[in-house]
């Protein structure tokens, strides 16, 4: 019995041997190293601490003061950091051909450039939980949100993720985010642009794409959707502004879908929920959906009713 066990697992071994040879995408065995998922995602993790010093301590560095506790988790993110951006540089055009110490070299130069980017990657974190703790009176202290809010966790990576995108860095980026979306439910593109004061309210299924815009004091509510029209174009639409631009001060509430890289939402506009956009907003208009309806079902000894719910605030855009 033993033995009939042993040739079905070589014959099994066989079929799947000859299947990795049929030349697919899936099949290729390439030849220099893979990126580690785990290792971006530590880097990640001890540059939340880095960011947030006094919450985010690693329990394994024993060390009391500051000094020395940020220079153990920077030595360990630039070591790892130049070591996963040459991996992941040969994922870039520019650097198919290019030697080790070409790649090693540039590596370094981009870990020390985005390291010197963290002091304006803080400034625009402590607005962000400012904007949390201004715009949310379900929030009882900044500590809360710091430690607990999914939307200023989002915001976080991509801050940091953002920086490695304009750095031309392949691959880390998208990790990191993704990581973030697979945490929160919120999934924004790294090379998406985030505006000062930005806040998320709860957060569970927003997406923001990869060419969107936002400027300062935007707040967006959960189900938000900041895409594209199509992407039937596929690859053909790479570096086309295909997301849509949201101004200063704007208003987004849950469920709305904004539409288009040509779609401007004009400064101080708020978007009612459930809103279908798909074309540009003129400055401090109000949106909601044109004539909702609420349908009562009730028992056989009541008659059906309908009621129409109208909006008579003059100051509302209509769609």
């Amino acid at each position: 019995m033993p033995h009939k066990l042993e040739e079905r697992i070589h014959g099994m071994l066989d079929i799947m041997l000859e299947d990795y040879g049929r030349g697919r995408t899936i099949d290729a065995s390439v030849t220099f190293d893979h990126p580690s998922k785990d290792t971006v995602i530590e880097i990640l993790m001890k540059l939340r601490s880095v960011i947030f010093p006094g919450y985010f301590r690693n329990e394994t560095y024993r060390v009391y003061t500051m000094r020395n506790q940020i220079s153990m988790l920077l030595e360990d993110v630039i070591y790892n950091l130049i070591r996963q951006i040459s991996i992941c540089l040969v994922y870039s055009p520019d650097y198919e051909d290019a030697s080790p110490e070409i790649i090693s070299a540039r590596a370094e130069e981009i870990t020390f450039a985005f390291i010197a980017r963290i002091p304006e990657i803080r400034a625009y974190v402590e607005m962000d939980v400012q904007a949390a703790f201004d715009g949310d009176p379900a929030a009882y202290s900044k500590d809360e949100i710091i430690y607990s809010y999914p939307g200023q966790f989002a915001i976080l990576v991509s801050r940091i993720a953002h920086q490695l995108y304009l750095l031309g860095v392949p691959l880390i980026p998208r990790i990191m985010t993704e990581y973030a979306h697979s945490q929160t439910g919120i999934d924004i593109h790294p090379g998406a642009t985030l505006g000062r004061y930005f806040f998320i309210d709860h957060g569970t299924g927003i997406v923001i794409g990869e060419t969107t815009e936002i400027g300062d004091n935007v707040k967006v509510y959960q189900g938000v959707t900041l895409g594209a029209l199509s992407t039937r174009g596929g690859q053909l639409l790479k570096s086309k502004k295909r997301h849509p631009t949201i101004c200063d001060n704007v208003t987004i509430y849950s469920g709305a879908s904004i539409l288009g890289g040509e779609t401007v939402i004009g400064q101080g506009a708020v978007i009612g929920a459930n809103a279908f956009i798909t074309s540009s907003i003129p400055e401090g208009a109000r949106v909601s959906i044109k004539n909702q309806e609420l349908h009562y079902k009730y028992p056989s000894q009541h008659k059906a009713e309908t009621t129409e719910l109208k909006n008579d605030n003059s100051w509302f855009y209509v769609i």
